[in-house]
């Protein structure tokens, strides 16, 4: 399932090939976020063209919105979408937690309120597997407790046990063809229960692991600490997973630190703000010194808007509301995602990875709190 072609010397950097029934994964890999079933502003051939591989789906939005009924009158959730490349699912646990009005935790699961209709309404391991089977995702996470930011140590323990009773559980259900399972390790900064978790994960023999509970509103030195203190557990012919990250210097610094896969909504989100990535960092396109800057968004880019429109006329989109502006600040930050891992894979591949992370690193410019993580964790899969 999963290929490891090379590794670099200086670092935990892996270059790695991800097969599945629907198409195979260059790795390191960037998941744009499709939380309802559609990336927000972009439209598929625009996410062909910018060479998306796979999209993440949601388990609890789409159960929510439109309905397994309309789902399975469809054909399964690549049909309804019309994508025929391969798609991973979440959970929904994690939007339990954080978007559910009301939720009471329970060992066989939680039992909530809808976010949309205040019904109330239950997912636990079983039937979050059940949803994903009928979506038909190409993989499927576990169902598991993200425990929050802050929480008692109480908590966070019972948050591991959980996580790993639901597993087991979760290892019973059966699969959709072809489907993946990927476990979750939590366990927040301490390090006796990540090791904890990934180990009885391990050793239920799931098809890839994911790195859960990070980017929650912790800072970032908290969220690195997390990944390093789980990757040395996960096995290295498995795929590697850090769930909701993160910005372009994360995530050259979590490939550094052995990860595989991300997805994260900030390309879409920060474009519909007027922010728009470069290699110097972000950059405000409503700001006023670009009102009569007629250059790209970035010189070198080949992207659809940086060949087709200038700083200048996007700025005045946006300042006039018009929805072309936040389509083209989307498109160019996806692609500008897509483009750095085309590059990590390319240094990987070359031996020269780690020299490019110092090169890239010096020159990206840290920007707000608001970009730098998922501050808000309603940021986490909500587009």
């Amino acid at each position: 399932m999963f290929d490891l072609l090379q590794t670099s010397s200086r670092s935990r950097a892996r270059l790695g090939r991800l097969n599945t029934t629907r198409g195979t994964i260059d790795t390191p890999v960037f998941m744009p976020v499709g939380t309802q079933a559609s990336v927000k502003a972009l439209d598929l051939r625009e996410l062909n063209e910018i060479g998306t591989e796979i999209l993440l789906g949601n388990t609890y939005h789409l159960f929510l919105r439109p309905g397994m009924d309309i789902i399975r009158k469809a054909g399964g959730l690549h049909t309804f979408m019309n994508w025929d490349k391969p798609i991973l699912t979440d959970s929904g646990g994690f939007q339990v937690y954080s978007l559910a009005k009301i939720r009471s935790v329970r060992d066989d699961g939680v039992e909530f309120r809808s976010h949309l209709s205040g019904e109330t309404l239950f997912l636990g391991p079983r039937e979050s597997m059940a949803i994903q089977r009928e979506l038909g995702s190409d993989i499927a996470m576990l169902f598991d407790e993200c425990p929050p930011h802050g929480c008692s140590a109480d908590e966070l323990e019972s948050a591991v046990k959980r996580t790993l009773d639901w597993a087991a559980i979760c290892a019973e259900q059966p699969r959709a063809e072809g489907q993946f399972y990927f476990g979750i390790v939590q366990g927040a900064n301490s390090p006796e229960l990540r090791r904890r978790c990934a180990e009885e994960l391990v050793a239920m023999d799931f098809d890839g692991y994911a790195v859960g509970g990070v980017s929650v509103g912790e800072p970032e030195p908290e969220m690195m600490h997390a990944v390093e203190i789980t990757e040395p557990y996960l096995p290295e012919n498995k795929a590697r997973y850090a769930m909701g990250l993160g910005t372009p210097a994360q995530l050259v610094e979590l490939v550094a630190r052995g990860i595989d896969m991300f997805d994260c909504v900030l390309p879409t989100r920060v474009a519909r703000n007027g922010t728009a990535y470069t290699t110097a960092g972000a950059i405000n396109l409503r700001a006023g010194h670009q009102k009569e800057d007629f250059g790209p968004i970035e010189e070198g880019c080949d992207c659809f808007a940086c060949t087709h429109y200038t700083r200048a006329y996007l700025r005045h989109l946006l300042k006039a509301g018009e929805i072309l502006g936040l389509r083209m600040l989307s498109i160019h930050n996806s692609h500008f995602y897509m483009e750095v891992m085309r590059q990590i894979r390319s240094h990987l591949a070359a031996g020269t990875f780690d020299d490019f992370r110092e090169e890239f690193i010096a020159k990206y410019q840290p920007t707000s709190k608001v970009l730098e993580g998922r501050a808000n964790s309603k940021l986490h899969n909500g587009g």
